[in-house]
């Protein structure tokens, strides 16, 4: 007599609801390949203020100038120059703040997307039961959820010590080189802002490269631009970004200078 034939419970099965898809074209942004866009072209407008925003801060190293007869510390100047963008065609710094938001906005969707990604990755890793295959990711990539991470929590820290002045009793509005002067004075804050600064570096190391793949130009001929790029970038903005709190320590540059303030000779005088 044959044995009776039972089926094995195995249990009710896990059903996952898709979520509703929306209107093309936000419906690629529910894709992953749509995720990786976004955070490519999000990535090239951020780097694109990392550099600039670098760039304009070198300007601490010119020091005080003359302007409207009056000396000021050329870095106070740019910084009054970007209130004033685009003025008398938009009230004085409304432009600014449309670069703000502009920003916060790129901020927010780069963030946003990489947890995204994120999630989908570790979703994928559970269904499949496989593992990262590390051997083919440098470090570089291996840790930029890291480094995002601590990219962000300066950023927020950064902001309140400079731009909002929360962590300093000496913080004034519009004095720019001498904020930037007391803060970097500070070897705790100068520590913070160098590890800050070396995780920023090796997130654009990563970061470079992967949207030239993202974008669909990681072809061997553009490997020479690609790497280029790559060093160049993070190279660039390690060393300008560094330079600040070592200048500031080692007396390089300061904020007290007797001229600010008073009135500039003509520099033709007496000649």
């Amino acid at each position: 007599m044959a044995a009776p034939t039972t089926s094995r419970q195995t249990g009710p099965q896990k059903i996952t609801k898709k979520g509703k898809e929306l209107p093309f074209p936000l419906n690629l942004y529910q894709t992953a390949v749509g995720k990786k866009w976004v955070m490519a072209v999000t990535g090239i407008a951020l780097i694109g203020f990392v550099l600039g925003h670098m760039f304009g801060n070198l300007k601490i190293y010119i020091g005080p100038v003359a302007e409207n007869g009056v000396w000021e510390y050329d870095l106070d100047v740019y910084a009054e120059f970007l209130r004033e963008l685009l003025v008398p065609l938009f009230p004085r710094t409304w432009f600014l703040w449309l670069l703000r938001f502009g920003l916060i906005g790129a901020f927010g969707l780069h963030i946003h997307a990489a947890y995204s990604l994120t999630l989908l990755n570790q979703k994928a890793n559970q269904e499949y039961k496989s593992k990262r295959e590390w051997q083919a990711a440098n470090w570089a990539s291996r840790t930029t959820r890291y480094t995002g991470t601590v990219i962000l929590a300066y950023l927020i820290f950064h902001l309140a010590d400079l731009t909002w002045g929360l962590l300093s009793s000496d913080w004034e509005r519009g004095h720019v080189q001498a904020n930037v002067v007391n803060s970097l004075s500070n070897p705790v804050v100068a520590l913070i802002y160098i590890v800050a600064n070396i995780a920023l570096a090796v997130h654009l190391f990563h970061g470079v490269r992967s949207m030239f793949q993202t974008l669909g130009l990681n072809n061997p001929r553009f490997e020479l631009i690609r790497r280029a790029l790559q060093y160049g970038i993070a190279g660039i903005i390690l060393i300008g970004n560094l330079s600040f709190p070592i200048a500031v320590m080692t007396g390089l540059v300061d904020a007290d200078d007797s001229r600010i303030g008073t009135p500039a000779l003509e520099s033709a005088e007496g000649s």
